[in-house]
């Protein structure tokens, strides 16, 4: 059960039927997720702009958007193998005992002396 969550719905638990759903994304699909979205809300924002704009109807502009929302949400949310393209390598908990843990720094100061006038 590492990788995984389980979601029991009451109507689905009672019927014996278990989802199972995968939410494992490494950092760099993160992302990748976040500049995707960015780009593609900036690109519907524009061509919905121009799409109302050309046809005169604020219900164009609202429903291109409202179109380009729905894809960079199926774009960006589900957990597509692309985003899993670099894992992070984690210690087995008897491998991380071997290691030491690293000890915090101290801060290195630098005093000036003050000068007497």
């Amino acid at each position: 059960m590492n990788d995984y969550d389980f979601i029991h719905g009451p109507k689905l638990a009672k019927q014996g039927v278990l989802l199972r759903v995968h939410f494992k994304m490494d950092w760099q699909g993160q992302k990748l997720a976040e500049q995707l979205m960015q780009i593609l809300l900036l690109v519907f924002a524009v061509v919905g702009f121009l799409a109302g704009y050309i046809t005169g109807s604020f219900q164009m502009m609202v429903l291109t958007y409202a179109g380009g929302v729905v894809l960079t949400t199926l774009v960006t949310v589900p957990n597509w193998p692309f985003f899993n393209r670099n894992p992070l390598k984690w210690l087995d908990p008897s491998e991380a005992e071997k290691h030491p843990k690293p000890q915090p720094q101290q801060p290195v100061s630098s005093k000036k002396k003050a000068s007497k006038k």
